[in-house]
């Protein structure tokens, strides 16, 4: 018989895996929210999980939304890997304390905030948005945050600014899909101007009215909802805002396949694969995807006169 020393045997072939991975999202949601626990900024009952002061938006959809489980074990984040359940499994690694985020460019008041003062710049919304990815599926996702025009009015843009720039954390060490080459890293994502200022576009911070789990961004990503879920940077560390057009990490590795713009557009084909249906996560039957996601109302005049086809 073989005997396997106790260091050798993993956590998760003890214990039945639903317990491990709700274990160990409670541990880590527990650790990242210790520093705004002690400021006052989350609500103690609820053990340093729950977000306090999260209030009803607006901005809301009347469809049902995805499981909690679905959205946190099947998503894309490749900085812990290219397989669709390798960041719930590899972003237990990731420390989300202390935590900065960086204003600068072609502002007036650059500033660098720490992540519990950002928690407390603006009331926390709840939003449920359409997530559309550009391999065909989607979700319907309760986000927790605030619009970024909220952040950006604070640094003051200056004349110059046209466009966004959104770096993630660069760290292997803590983000094992970074090893890799399949992007060159840090991942780099932008958006123009009047996107950004858009009152739909989120710096979101929790989900399902909790803390943004590792895996699906934390401690702060973007949600930009009527364009393909690459587009929303995870784990951003620098917000730069420039004159000129900045190169997202995916339009570097392929033009051709992912255009700056990269708004969901089922009449602009991925050159591997239609973009006219979608398969919503917990459904079998795929759907008719709807221009910019279903946002066409909010946001097609950001574009109009545009060739959408040439501007993909």
């Amino acid at each position: 018989m073989l005997i396997r020393h106790p260091d050798a045997i993993l956590p998760s072939e003890i214990t039945p895996p639903e317990i491990y991975r709700e274990r160990r999202r409670f541990m880590q949601g527990m650790g990242a929210l210790a520093a705004g626990t002690a400021l006052g900024t989350l609500d103690d009952a609820h053990a340093g999980i729950k977000l306090a002061g999260v209030r009803t938006s607006p901005y809301t959809l009347d469809e049902a939304r995805t499981p909690f489980k679905d959205i946190t074990t099947y998503n894309n984040f490749y900085e812990f890997g290219t397989g669709k359940s390798d960041p719930a499994e590899n972003a237990g690694s990731l420390r989300t304390r202390p935590w900065t985020v960086a204003i600068e460019g072609e502002v007036r008041k650059p500033k660098t905030w720490d992540i519990d003062a950002l928690l407390r710049l603006a009331p926390l919304e709840e939003r449920v948005y359409r997530m559309r990815c550009v391999e065909g599926w989607s979700m319907v996702i309760p986000w927790v945050g605030f619009p970024l025009a909220e952040l950006l009015r604070r640094v003051e843009p200056t004349g110059k600014a046209r466009y966004v720039e959104f770096v993630s954390l660069n760290d292997p060490k803590q983000m094992p899909g970074q090893r890799s080459r399949v992007l060159d890293w840090p991942y780099v994502e932008g958006l123009r101007l009047d996107e950004a200022m858009h009152p739909l576009t989120l710096m979101t911070m929790g989900l399902y009215g909790e803390v943004l789990p590792n895996q699906n961004g934390a401690p702060i990503r973007l949600v930009v909802p009527w364009k393909y879920g690459f587009k929303s940077a995870k784990s951003i560390v620098k917000i730069r805002l420039v004159e000129k057009q900045p190169v997202s990490s995916w339009t570097r590795a392929n033009p051709d396949e992912y255009g700056f713009y990269s708004n969901v557009n089922p009449q602009v084909d991925h050159p591997r694969w239609s973009q006219a249906k979608e398969r919503r996560i917990g459904e079998f039957f795929k759907r008719d995807t709807l221009m910019f996601n279903g946002y066409a109302n909010q946001v097609a005049q950001l574009y109009r006169g545009m060739d959408l086809k040439k501007y993909y």
